[in-house]
């Protein structure tokens, strides 16, 4: 039992981990909806959730960097509560009647967004645990090899690896079966993991630096 005289105190959120899982969720939500759009990179095509994608990667790495990789593992797992529930609703959206009022373009357009097919929405789901926990644990097992020090080039190689994965498990489940996916495959794991090398590098000293400097305001 308590003592009468003892406060209790509620639990705290440091304000980096704050910030980052709410943009965390952010990201979860809509990088399904870019993901209806393929976007020409000079000669790499690729789809444009993958943008939405490795800041999802960058996020998560990040939290392991400055919480370690249990609580960047639970940021992960918690991830599929704003995934499950945006799909979710973007069914119940689908399946109630548009307004008369809709210009006609519109209503088949969001129609054909929101009406993605259930292995397209499952490979999505299965390819978001496993890639995002990929990238936790290799990105906590290479800090633990080299110390600490090479930041960017963790980063980038939990990302490259973890999108290969992504790409394999999503474009499988999604369309095997439809259509001939290996040139599809190819063509998507390049362009994921030159973005990775790119982008990965530069973006996770700037969300680590801004985790750092909120925990010390």
């Amino acid at each position: 039992m308590d003592h009468p005289d003892v406060v209790s105190r509620p639990r705290l959120i440091s304000p980096s981990l704050f910030a980052l899982s709410i943009f965390y969720g952010g990201m979860v939500c809509i990088a399904g909806v870019l993901g209806n759009k393929q976007v020409a990179l000079g000669p790499l095509a690729v789809e444009a959730g993958i943008f939405a994608f490795l800041l999802l990667v960058v996020t998560s790495s990040a939290v392991a960097e400055l919480h370690g990789p249990q609580v960047a593992g639970r940021l992960v797992r918690v991830g599929f509560v704003p995934l499950l529930v945006s799909l979710a609703l973007s069914w119940v959206v689908w399946m109630l009647p548009p307004s008369p009022e809709m210009i006609p373009a519109n209503r088949d357009a969001i129609q054909l967004v929101l009406g993605s097919t259930w292995r397209i929405w499952l490979g999505g789901i299965i390819a978001y645990g496993v890639s995002q926990t990929l990238n936790v644990t290799i990105f906590a097992a290479l800090k633990g090899k080299e110390g600490g020090k090479l930041l960017w080039l963790r980063a980038a190689v939990a990302s490259m690896l973890s999108q290969i994965v992504d790409t394999l498990l999503f474009v499988t489940i999604a369309f095997y079966g439809e259509f001939p996916i290996g040139p599809l495959i190819v063509g998507q794991m390049i362009a994921k993991v030159t973005l990775s090398a790119v982008l990965v590098p530069p973006l996770i000293y700037v969300f680590v630096g801004i985790g750092r400097r909120l925990d010390r305001a």
